[in-house]
């Protein structure tokens, strides 16, 4: 990731290209299998409730559980675009010290609250682990496959904070103005 938008960035070695483009799309990739799964679950089932007459019995259950990894990578992703609950509007009328401490209560925040969410949610996976939960309708699929979404994309969001926080730094230390407009159509 290149700090100043107008300037190239260093030359990257061969084995760090592959990291990069992980950095780049990782919730991509996580949000298009979940999406997709959804989809095709619900498209075929819908067939063939109607024209045979047949459903299967986890068809109700695994797209809802899906839809577990859809948001929460989904909100990784929105953080790491910053369009996620930023009311930048006001921000960008304030002061660039203003903006600033607004970018740092943000982080503080967002790590806050998802110390909170990765806690409670690895509860709730190792209770469904150690219960043997198994998804209604099937004999074998777990649970806790599902729920461990939640604390999974919460750490990858931290991660996200943490490098918009490093570049938001960066910025303030160079006087060069904050990235307040989300990227929302990338």
């Amino acid at each position: 990731m290149t700090h100043d938008d107008n300037t190239p960035g260093p030359v990257r070695p061969a084995w760090l290209k592959p990291l990069l483009w992980i950095d780049e799309n990782l919730e991509k990739v996580i949000i298009l299998i979940a999406y997709s799964g959804m989809a095709g679950i619900i498209f075929v089932e819908v067939i063939r409730r109607f024209f045979f007459n047949q459903q299967a019995a986890w068809s109700t259950s695994i797209p809802i559980l899906l839809f577990l990894w859809l948001t929460w990578f989904g909100a990784s992703l929105n953080v790491k675009r910053r369009s996620h609950l930023s009311l930048n509007e006001l921000r960008m009328r304030l002061p660039y010290f203003g903006q600033f401490l607004c970018l740092i209560l943000d982080a503080v925040l967002w790590i806050g609250f998802g110390i909170l969410v990765i806690y409670y949610s690895t509860q709730q996976v190792t209770l469904a682990y150690d219960n043997f939960a198994i998804v209604t309708g099937t004999n074998s699929v777990m649970q806790w496959w599902f729920y461990l979404a939640t604390p999974l994309a919460w750490v990858l969001l931290l991660f996200r904070v943490l490098q918009n926080l490093y570049q938001d730094i960066w910025r303030y230390k160079r006087g060069k103005p904050f990235n307040l407009q989300p990227a929302i159509m990338d």
